[in-house]
């Protein structure tokens, strides 16, 4: 047993270890050479601002650094979407940021860029968190227009979203530390205060070169829409300084002041240490996902020791369902069961699906936390709902849409954890991307799609063998395996947790130690909005 769980640890270790030295590439931004020309013009990269902003003493959880990796190559790539971007206290308040990495393309927003400010403005609406903005940006990619500027999720969303924000009473200011040009401008105007970096922040809605081109005018930037433009003669800008650390000061000055507001209520008390290490996650999670294993072992590493009170036991167990406590707060745990077991009838049952009889207890615990206020944590590591003759004659559509159904319409925080599988609509049960989690979060070891790699390419393989053999040509085996191996390949790159996070599908790849401490931070920004909807099922078979 000590060396299965020393090669677990080898391995996990070393998921973990390849996915930092991507982090660690993604993390220079631009380059070197983009830096060094920031660093010329006094000014400090994304990464710098934000550090210095931040409280020291609190964690920082970034969102979004593998935003738009491997993407874009053609235009040479745009590391973390061009953006920093995550949670961390300012004053010791919780707060959102997001920077503007100025030395990805000047700053300019891609796709991604924009799919991921949305969801940092989003994380700000749902969690009623300040926002910082930290602006240094050319604007829109030319190139991919069509792709960021016109749609109801592009470009534009963002500066609805700042009206809406406001509505809602949540604190937003703009550090202008660079250019922030046309529908840009908009952002830093539509917060509540603007500060402006002396020689270097600017504001303008069409640059020199295009006010020369449309009406013959000759100007330059600081006159155009520089600091010393924006708060001595329009009006449009609150406060000007010499150095981005006097702006940064000023925002911390600023965030510092802001009243309490009410909170939501969660339940919290002194915290207990788990049962077990958060470290021995590394033992515990086997290998490459290849072997089953007991979640409550891993449950055992994130859960405050003697919390847990399971529900329904003995019914349904390849879902563990039950009440916890993680840091002192109160949870609702989701859990797939990875361990092949016996159910009531003596059957054996596969680890990791979900039957009839999980999937009917799953939407009774999801309805009983939602009519207590307990915040639901799901822990992914699913191959989907059981297929077959017995199941779909037993309903097994009807109770898994039971459980969707309580998933969707669920009003209390969710926070998903997707460890290794997390395939077909067992995704969308246990609160996938697509059903609104608070957080959502990949372990390195992650693999997200419709279906197992392995079936998907033999699925895959006897269409485009049958196509082929239509148009009258003959497979060898040979040609056959060929095929089998690249479509297997494709598809294996496209189910990993950095294809995830790349497409923002997750929010971030993270260390399985740091689970623990993820959700108390989570359940701390869920915990600043007191606004909750009533909890409603609607309509579904019975």
């Amino acid at each position: 047993m000590d060396i299965e769980m020393n090669k677990n640890e080898d391995a996990n270790r070393l998921a973990l270890s390849n996915v930092k030295l991507l982090l660690d590439k993604i993390e220079e931004g631009g380059g070197k050479k983009a830096i060094e020309k920031q660093k010329k013009r006094n000014k400090l990269t994304a990464r710098e601002r934000i550090n210095y902003l931040v409280d020291k003493d609190k964690i920082f959880i970034e969102i979004g650094a593998f935003a738009g990796y491997g993407m874009y190559e053609e235009y040479g790539g745009c590391p973390a979407g061009g953006t920093v971007s995550g949670i961390g206290y300012v004053s010791g308040k919780q707060c959102v940021v997001v920077a503007n990495d100025q030395t990805v393309k000047a700053g300019a927003w891609f796709p991604i860029t924009g799919k991921k400010n949305l969801r940092m403005q989003e994380i700000a609406m749902e969690n009623n968190l300040p926002v910082i903005y930290i602006v240094d940006s050319a604007g829109v990619f030319l190139p991919m227009q069509d792709e960021i500027f016109p749609d109801k999720e592009h470009f534009g969303r963002i500066f609805r979203n700042n009206a809406r924000m406001s509505a809602m009473g949540i604190t937003q200011i703009a550090a202008v530390m660079g250019p922030c040009v046309a529908g840009g401008a908009y952002l830093p105007i539509m917060s509540d205060e603007t500060i402006m970096a002396e020689g270097n922040g600017s504001i303008f809605l069409a640059g020199p070169y295009l006010v020369k081109a449309a009406i013959g005018e000759n100007t330059d930037n600081e006159a155009l829409g520089g600091a010393v433009t924006h708060t001595e003669i329009s009006g449009i800008a609150d406060y000007k300084f010499e150095t981005e650390q006097e702006c940064l000061d000023c925002v911390k000055s600023i965030i510092a002041k802001i009243g309490k507001t009410p909170s939501a209520g969660f339940d919290r008390i002194e915290a207990v240490a788990p049962a077990k290490k958060p470290s021995d996650v590394y033992g515990i999670f086997p290998e490459k996902n290849l072997k089953p294993y007991d979640m409550h072992e891993i449950l055992e590493t994130i859960i405050d020791q003697n919390s847990f009170v399971e529900f329904k036991k003995d019914y349904g167990k390849t879902l563990i369902c039950g009440y916890a406590r993680v840091d002192g707060w109160a949870v609702g745990i989701v859990a797939n069961q990875r361990l092949n077991i016996k159910n009531r009838m003596g059957e054996l049952q596969m680890g990791g699906v979900i039957y009839n009889d999980s999937a009917d207890k799953g939407a009774r615990f999801i309805m009983n936390c939602n009519q207590k206020k307990i915040p639901l944590l799901f822990f992914q590591d699913i191959t989907g709902f059981m297929v077959g003759s017995r199941s779909e004659h037993a309903g097994i559509i009807k109770d898994g849409a039971k459980m969707v159904n309580a998933v969707a319409n669920s009003v209390v925080p969710k926070i998903t954890f997707i460890l290794g599988n997390s395939y077909g609509a067992g995704n969308y049960a246990m609160c996938g991307k697509a059903y609104d989690p608070r957080f959502i979060y990949a372990w390195p070891s992650a693999k997200i799609a419709v279906m197992g790699g392995e079936q998907a390419a033999r699925t895959l393989l006897q269409i485009e063998v049958a196509s082929l053999k239509a148009k009258g040509q003959e497979i060898t085996s040979e040609k056959e395996e060929s095929l089998l191996k690249e479509m297997m390949d494709k598809y294996a790159t496209q189910t990993t947790a950095v294809y995830a996070a790349s497409r923002l599908w997750v929010d971030a790849i993270i260390d399985p130690k740091d689970t623990r401490k993820l959700i108390s931070e989570n359940l701390s920004a869920a915990n600043h909005n007191p606004k909750m909807e009533e909890f409603k099922t609607g309509v579904f078979q019975v």
